[in-house]
């Protein structure tokens, strides 16, 4: 891909599609990927860790699949909670692309592929499940958890993975220390070098006790 990231929002590298197999939810499958989009030829390593070590998701609500890539995430989750929403997220339009075709071709009616700013205001989630691109740097990557994990909803997880030499034990320090209130944040489970972060929304934040004349 050159200098090109598979963050980019428009990949100017050719698209390439190509058919590859993989399992998803238990299931074999057939999806297709392309060119200019994260790990094309198979589910990465840390979607691999992810998907393992954490649990069935809830079966109604909204879903969340922050940076799905070709939709290997969002897929799990549609497959496993055929009655909830998924909303897979991404900025990258070739992505969004494959994961609509993809759901299209297994039959899951249930997957919203769209940009960031397409997800309605209105939206909480019951869980997020996300392997966050790392690489677009610690400021543009603490934006987005910003972003996006006030939006769960009470008493709901938020599930991330990350690799443990690109600051996984650094990432949890300023998650915890970020989300202070109303949430929690531990290490759910560590594997092939990969660390699973739990973040809790336990509920509204109380508010501070307002002084008596």
């Amino acid at each position: 891909m050159g200098n090109e990231h598979y963050f980019s929002a428009s990949p100017a590298s050719a698209e390439n599609l190509r058919r590859i197999r993989v399992t998803l939810a238990g299931h074999p499958l057939e999806v297709t990927t392309a060119g200019g989009i994260f790990s094309p030829d198979h589910v990465d390593s840390g979607t691999g860790v992810l998907l393992a070590n954490t649990p069935a998701p809830p079966p109604g609500g909204d879903l969340l699949d922050l940076g799905c890539g070709w939709g290997p995430i969002a897929l799990t989750l549609a497959l496993q909670s055929p009655r909830a929403r998924v909303w897979a997220v991404d900025v990258n339009e070739r992505a969004l692309d494959l994961v609509r075709r993809n759901a299209a071709d297994l039959g899951l009616d249930n997957v919203n592929a769209v940009l960031p700013d397409d997800v309605p205001d209105d939206v909480v989630f019951r869980s997020i499940r996300s392997n966050p691109p790392i690489r677009i740097g610690k400021n543009e990557l603490h934006g987005l958890l910003e972003r996006w994990i006030p939006r769960l909803d009470e008493r709901s997880d938020g599930w991330f993975v990350v690799q443990r030499n690109l600051g996984s034990d650094s990432l949890q320090r300023w998650l915890d220390a970020t989300f202070d209130r109303g949430y929690s944040v531990h290490r759910a489970a560590t594997s092939r070098g990969f660390r699973v972060l739990k973040v809790r929304r336990h509920g509204t934040p109380p508010t501070a006790p307002v002084a008596l004349p």
